[in-house]
């Protein structure tokens, strides 16, 4: 087959896909094979590939493709996830834009607009994946709103309900007003912002006196029910079993005396607005305070505000700071740094709010999956983050699952008319239940009324690793598993960003011991998180978030696929940057080239192998199995960055620089059969370690190094294993890499051309093995080993032994002498260093045994190199 000049991404990369996906090589059904299972975190139905996922799907393609080569049978179940918030808020927008406003439309109206985009859009980020070369078993893409994983999702909702582990109150949560929703503690994001603190005067009822309360919320002083100071703090005594008036609005608050009050902060007098802060609710609860809701759902003051009715709470905030100076109300304002709770998928400051919202008794859920991870039963690459789960699991808090969303799950609770509910799966076992519960057999399913919330999106997701095998299984008391959860659970591999180790990763363990009686996957791989080279986030608002697909146009997968992790650390923030992936591209052309010229050799089958062929192709496969090794090594620690850069070196360090120069015949002449052969084998073992991280090349030129059959594939080919091998091979062809490089600076000093022959001379025990190989690159006519130093000769030496290159008339005594004299004050500088070192008796005596052995030796060397150079040098002098 004729290779063609340049590799062509473009054409490659859809004709390889089209082939995996015709050949069915993905696909993967229960077998006496051991299984190799990872599912892929689940992208939002209506989103677009970004960096992170690029990230992310490219480790996990990485890990499945190996795993699929190395003879499991590998699964990788994809998938998206219904969004609530996120999918909601783009179908608002949709229907704005065409004058339609959510609150003029029926829920089922709004479903269906809903539903339609999801179709529109839903498959975009699947599709995206597939120009990445994602490897994923695409029978199996499962979505959260799909019917049987629907209904998985509220059967676990009756079993946690029945167990007593689900309730329903009225709580303090956060709230989002733009997502018009509550949100979980986990999905708040706290931000360092500059704020203002506002010194406001209280009047004392029926005094001509005040007290003044530090806020940075002024807006929230509508809805205080009481101020409340420290029972110790001798500054307001005066003040107990009194009234202040809050300011504009004059009402009548009581004064009341806790503990709970630092004198060191502010002014030691604090306001109490139970309905708008967590800590007041707690207080308010406690002193029996009445609580005043100001804020409407998105953010607007309501009627109980009494001021500012219909306007938002941060025009508010401006405009009362205004109003109060009128009014004399105001002593001062200070600049003031403060954390403020931001939703994690609207970015607005949320707004503590109480409200009726069904919570999930977290503590007694969460001790199974804290000890997992504990144990090691479940491991966390890097293991940094084993602490940081261990304190949140510790201080794990109830778990608001309600949201105000109409696009999601809908909580099966079912209200009758005297405000009772039951919980059921289904509104004919609801109908059962209410008639029971409320002794009216002639209750209809009119008379009930089903709660309007959704789930939060992470209750459906936590099911992940059970539902998409087994959607029958969560929640339920009779089914049993099938073959599929059965064959493929617990999965092997997660590979997911530490920003959702809480969300989701924990929650999912939590779900497998509830549920499936184990953990869901055995090893956890967190990501970092993907910045610009400048260490900024990358974000739309900042332009500096490439088009991911753009990227592969320009660089092609392969090549992004390899930029992508070369950047990237185990649980490190990757520091992108645009010339890794063309360091990728380039690599791609590195491959095809060296692939064209070793199919340009002619081969001539009578030839024998000639002696340097023989030894580099035994020092290349020394070098392969050594890099095999460590590879495994790599894999097994999650070093994916670490186990690219070694097959990157291996293939154009080692392969490309030296082996095919070793191998490569004479200009105008044939290569041996036996060499030709070799160099084929190598390149193939080459391509197999490269094909998990770049699949398309590694393909296509696998297809041209030998006539293939139509189901072939490099693919379910195998991954080579690492045999025995000697270290002598390896230590002699590093030696023979440092003579070469020797003799080519000194060619390189003296201007004298390759084609020129030399002969070298070797005081010293040399590795006469790598003489053939020596002669070959160096291009030497001989080799002599000799105790006598030949005149006008350029010398250079390798640990203890001297080389010498006779040089005749080309010898400059005075650049000679003075490339000598460098290397000598450098390596008498070198053993001032290790002496002392040596003489430092807490080293000696605090260092491994083998640790102090080195320094000497390092010491012996030196002192051996410093007796040849000084030797050297007076012989040159003499001259």
């Amino acid at each position: 087959m004729d290779v063609p000049a340049k590799y062509n991404p473009a054409e490659v990369e859809d004709k390889w896909y089209q082939y995996w996906l015709k050949n069915r090589f993905f696909h993967s059904e229960p077998n006496d094979r051991p299984s190799y299972c990872i599912v892929i975190p689940p992208p939002n139905v209506t989103g677009v590939l970004h960096m992170g996922h690029m990230l992310n799907n490219t480790i996990q393609d990485v890990l499945v493709r190996r795993a699929r080569m190395q003879g499991y049978n590998a699964c990788w179940v994809p998938g998206t996830d219904h969004a609530s918030i996120a999918t909601e808020a783009k179908v608002v927008e949709r229907l704005r834009a065409q004058g339609i406003e959510k609150k003029s439309i029926s829920r089922d109206e709004f479903l269906k607009y809903a539903w339609e985009w999801k179709e529109e859009h839903g498959g975009i980020i699947l599709k995206q994946l597939e120009k990445l070369g994602a490897s994923c078993d695409w029978d199996r893409a499962t979505f959260t709103m799909d019917p049987k994983y629907s209904e998985s999702v509220i059967r676990v909702f009756v079993d946690l309900y029945k167990k007593d582990l689900i309730y329903r109150g009225v709580r303090m949560v956060n709230w989002d007003p733009k997502a018009k929703t509550a949100i979980s503690d986990e999905e708040v994001i706290y931000k360092e912002v500059q704020s203002k603190l506002y010194y406001l005067r209280y009047m004392i009822e029926g005094e001509d006196s005040y007290v003044v309360i530090a806020t940075t919320r002024p807006e929230t002083i509508l809805g205080d029910t009481a101020v409340c100071v420290n029972p110790s703090d001798p500054r307001y005594q005066h003040l107990k079993g009194k009234r202040v008036l809050v300011p504009l609005i004059n009402r009548p608050v009581p004064v009341i005396m806790d503990d709970y009050v630092d004198m060191e902060f502010g002014t030691g007098v604090l306001k109490i607005t139970p309905a708008h802060d967590v800590n007041d609710y707690v207080l308010g609860d406690k002193y029996n305070l009445p609580t005043i809701d100001i804020f409407n759902d998105d953010g607007t003051l309501n009627e109980d505000a009494q001021l500012y009715v219909g306007m938002d709470r941060f025009a508010v905030r401006k405009q009362i700071e205004h109003d109060l100076q009128n009014a004399g109300l105001l002593d001062k304002v200070e600049d003031y740094i403060n954390k403020v709770g931001f939703s994690e998928r609207t970015d607005v400051a949320i707004e503590p709010k109480l409200s009726m919202q069904w919570f999930i008794k977290m503590k007694e859920l969460s001790e199974p999956a804290l000890e997992a991870v504990m144990e090691d039963d479940v491991l966390l690459f890097p293991p940094k983050f084993k602490n940081t789960y261990r304190h949140w699991m510790e201080n794990i808090k109830d778990w608001c699952i309600s949201r105000q969303l109409w696009w999601g799950h809908r909580i099966p609770a079912w209200y009758m008319l005297d405000g009772e509910f039951v919980v059921a799966e289904n509104e004919h076992d609801a109908l059962h239940l209410a008639r029971e519960k409320s002794g009216l057999s002639d209750l209809q399913l009119s008379d009930l009324r089903q709660d309007e919330d959704c789930l939060d999106t992470w209750f459906s997701s936590w099911l992940w690793p059970i539902s998409v095998f087994d959607p029958e299984l969560p929640g339920s008391e009779e089914a049993e598993p099938n073959d599929d959860f059965s064959y493929y659970y617990p999965t092997t591999d997660l590979v997911t960003a530490p920003e959702i180790l809480f969300f989701w990763v924990a929650r999912m363990i939590i779900a497998g011991y509830e549920w499936a009686g184990g953990y869901p996957f055995r090893n956890v791989y967190l990501t970092g998180i993907v910045r610009d080279k400048q260490g900024r986030k990358m974000s739309k608002s900042l332009g500096n978030s490439p088009d991911p697909i753009k990227l592969m146009e320009q660089y092609s997968a392969d090549g992004v696929r390899m930029g992508m992790l070369l950047s990237s650390p185990a649980g490190n923030d990757i520091l992108f940057d645009e010339s890794l992936c063309e360091q990728g591209r380039n690599f791609n052309n590195k491959i095809w080239n060296a692939f064209r010229l070793v199919k340009s050799w002619t081969v001539d089958k009578e030839k024998e192998q000639p002696l340097y062929a023989e030894q580099a192709v035994e020092w290349f496969n020394t070098k392969l199995n050594k890099t095999i090794e460590e590879l495994n090594d790599d894999f097994e620690k999650y070093r994916l960055s670490e186990a690219l850069m070694r097959v990157y070196k291996l293939f154009w360090d080692e392969f490309s620089s030296w082996y095919l120069e070793l191998v490569k015949p004479p200009y105008g002449e044939a290569v041996d059969s036996k060499t030709y052969l070799a160099t084929l084998i190598l390149f193939d073992e080459l391509l197999r370690l490269l094909h998990p991280f770049m699949p398309f090349i590694t393909e296509e030129i696998w297809h041209y190094l030998v006539e293939r059959k139509e189901n072939e594939s490099i693919m379910v080919s195998r991954m080579p294993r690492a045999e025995e091998y000697d270290e002598a091979v390896l230590t002699n062809g590093e030696r023979m890499k440092e003579l070469i490089t020797g003799i080519r600076n000194i060619r390189k000093e003296r201007n004298i051309p390759q084609k020129d022959t030399l002969e070298l001379f070797i005081n010293g025990e040399h590795p006469a093995e790598i003489d053939s190989m020596v002669a070959k690159l160096a291009n030497l006519e001989k080799i002599t080993p000799s105790e006598e130093k030949p005149a006008n000769a350029s010398s250079f030496l390798i640990g203890t032994i001297e080389y010498h290159i006779p040089l005749g008339d080309m010898l400059n005594v005075e650049e000679e002498l003075k490339k000598l004299s460098e290397e000598l004050k450098y390596l008498q500088g070198f053993l001032v260093s290790v002496r002392k070192k040596l003489s430092n008796e807490k080293f000696l005596s605090g260092a491994p045994e083998h640790v102090v052995a080195v320094e000497r030796q390092k010491q012996a060397d030196a002192e051996s190199k410093i007796k040849t150079l000084e030797e050297r040098i007076a012989e040159l002098g003499n001259l």
